[in-house]
């Protein structure tokens, strides 16, 4: 490695999470021990904040948080940015999306997330078991497990701003036809698109990413982006693997993300390959 970073930015599912969407232990502890060593470590994901709680270890600390794929940004109780989306975009994507039973999430801030009461149905169906082969086993897993836990269904739309839009489907053929749709609505109302597989879609404010995101998180600890490190799998973590100064993709990765990087984890996510590849490439001393 040509640089010792001051800032590192780690994405959350396929990177420090494993596909049954946990943090291990080993991952906090590195984190400790880089902390510890001065160096600032952030998470950049894809989750809104209220997603994190649950698939990390307790204590597990970091120095920042960018979530919703640089929609929001906080560290500890600060909120240190929020965008939102427009209640007007937000009400005639759900018209859309009900229209072309797109199974969809809508989150809140400061609220759990929404799907509407009449769209109950068909959007339970679109995760009814068998699992398709080629869904992720974590996203089906998160799936399920929104539908069980984690939406509240509503008979309308309630608050004021909203972080982001995550949309599924079972099939890619499903899934691409809504991304025609969204890049069609894309024409009359502004408003950025961005995938972390092959069967979603996510929607946020026009021209905001993971990089804008580090860009304010930087700005708030005073750090240069010429000494930033980020690690990520998946095509929302493009943004911010092309911002940062070093750019590491996970060995699950897929090759045109492993392309655009510096340098490739020798372990997945299943086998700790952050944690691996943190400890012998910025010869970290375990405390713990």
């Amino acid at each position: 490695m040509e640089m010792k970073p001051k800032a590192i930015f780690l994405d959350m599912d396929g990177t420090i999470l494993n596909h049954y969407n946990k943090v291990s232990i080993h991952t906090k502890k590195i984190i400790d021990d880089l902390r510890i060593q001065g160096i600032f470590v952030f998470i950049a994901t894809g989750r809104s904040v209220e997603e994190i709680e649950g698939v990390v270890p307790d204590g597990f600390e970091v120095d920042g948080l960018i979530t919703s794929n640089g929609m929001a940004g906080y560290v500890g109780q600060e909120v240190v940015f929020e965008h939102s989306l427009t209640l007007d975009l937000v009400e005639t994507i759900i018209e859309k999306a009900s229209k072309n039973k797109v199974y969809y999430e809508l989150f809140p801030y400061g609220r759990s997330r929404i799907t509407l009461k009449k769209d109950k149905q068909y959007v339970e169906e679109e995760i009814s078991d068998p699992k398709p082969d080629n869904v992720g086993i974590n996203e089906w897993l998160s799936r399920k497990q929104a539908i069980q836990e984690e939406i509240v269904w509503k008979d309308n739309i309630e608050g004021t701003k909203f972080s982001k839009f995550y949309f599924f489907a079972r099939t890619k053929e499903h899934i691409n036809r809504w991304k025609n749709e969204l890049d069609q609505l894309k024409k009359e109302m502004d408003f950025t698109t961005s995938t972390s597989s092959e069967h979603n879609v996510e929607v946020m404010v026009a021209n905001v990413n993971k990089a804008t995101g580090i860009k304010q998180m930087l700005r708030r600890f005073n750090l240069s982006e010429d000494e930033t490190l980020a690690i990520g799998d998946s095509n929302n973590d493009l943004p911010m693997l092309q911002f940062v100064r070093y750019a590491v993709a996970m060995k699950n990765a897929p090759d045109h993300i492993k392309e655009i990087v510096d340098d490739v984890t020798e372990f997945t996510c299943d086998e700790d390959g952050v944690y691996h590849y943190l400890k012998s490439k910025l010869k970290i001393t375990s405390r713990h």
